[in-house]
């Protein structure tokens, strides 16, 4: 557990005097180091029910929030992609944590974006709405001491579910005096209706573990939904799609990664070693060039990278071929969306 015993008690300031006491648990005015995560003299949450509970958790915010690397922090193994870019996620990715009293079905969705006009914002936009309904609760993610236009969008599309939702102020690992966070938080709980509020580190871990103590206390009680050693109920294909898109969107300039879309031609699975081919499809032959790189350097560095991680991934050799293709417009048709499996 991440929250540690005081060293010595310090007395509240006013603004923890005037902090509800669900915020004030997760803040406490105390001394911090590096590698210390908050302290508290409350006691940590009262431990969930002997019964069995589960359900499904939408992971929900404005792009590039920490969304996904809180998912793959939550899993305990990287299942969504990330980079630095804004929108790196573009569909909807099941996440499923088992423990011994819970089983948490987690959605990790594209950053709300209401601006991008072309089709494949539309979908990205309709994953990330979608997930917000029919879910047993929502975590809203949102960046330390910034709130934006974008985190209001997402804030009123959660009025329309009817889950309860927690709040989850992320990378306060980049805010040194922490109780600069107590006037955020403090506006923060009076701009919503939220079951929680919980400041935390998806990218070091800080209250990971308390996270996941209140999605178990606000799941309803039930048997399991899958089983016990089922973590996703996507392909490996589609796995595969995606890593060699991470490092796309890793290695390629600011905007040509959401000019390109990845797709697995053939897959061969035998007993030690996956054979993959995969074309990238790009828009304008210029941007076939770039992805290519100098004597085909770009495409090796991509390739050879994807391959790697991949191996780790699947626990095997992998052979990968990689082919560039032009499509024209294809992020603005609808038709070349599903056929690319954006549906």
């Amino acid at each position: 557990m991440l929250i540690c015993e005081a060293e010595r008690e310090i007395n509240k300031t006013k603004a923890e005097r005037d902090l509800p006491h669900r915020v004030l648990f997760w803040v406490r005015k105390a001394e911090y180091s590096n590698n210390r995560p908050f302290m508290t003299n409350h006691s940590p949450p009262s431990p969930v029910s002997s019964s069995f509970r589960r359900g499904y958790v939408a992971i929900v915010g404005r792009p590039n929030v920490g969304k996904s690397t809180l998912l793959n922090r939550i899993l305990e193994r990287k299942l969504s992609i990330t980079s630095r870019k804004p929108q790196t996620t573009r569909n909807r990715i099941l996440g499923i944590k088992t423990t011994k009293s819970c089983q948490a079905i987690y959605l990790d969705t594209p950053g709300l974006d209401l601006q991008g006009k072309r089709a494949i914002n539309r979908y990205m936009n309709r994953m990330a709405t979608g997930a917000m309904l029919d879910v047993d609760l929502a975590i809203f993610v949102v960046e330390a001491q910034r709130w934006m236009e974008l985190d209001h969008d997402v804030q009123l599309r959660l009025t329309d579910s009817r889950a309860p939702v927690i709040l989850a102020v992320n990378k306060i690992d980049r805010i040194k005096d922490k109780t600069e966070l107590l006037p955020f938080l403090e506006e923060m709980d009076r701009s919503g209706d939220y079951r929680e509020i919980i400041p935390l580190s998806a990218s070091r871990g800080d209250n990971i573990p308390l996270l996941e103590e209140l999605v178990a206390r606000n799941l309803p009680e039930g048997e399991l939904l899958f089983p016990k050693r089922q973590i996703t109920d996507q392909s490996k294909q589609f796995f595969a799609s995606e890593l060699i898109r991470e490092k796309l969107t890793r290695s390629l300039g600011q905007e040509l990664p959401y000019r390109l879309a990845v797709e697995i031609e053939n897959w061969s699975e035998r007993r030690k070693i996956i054979v993959i081919d995969a074309v990238i499809w790009v828009e304008k032959p210029g941007q076939k060039a770039i992805v290519i790189g100098k004597q085909g350097n770009m495409l090796k560095s991509i390739g050879s990278k994807a391959r790697a991680e991949m191996e780790d991934f699947f626990e095997k050799k992998v052979l990968l071929k990689l082919w560039t293709k032009v499509r024209a417009g294809w992020s603005a048709n609808d038709a070349t969306l599903r056929m690319l499996h954006y549906e």
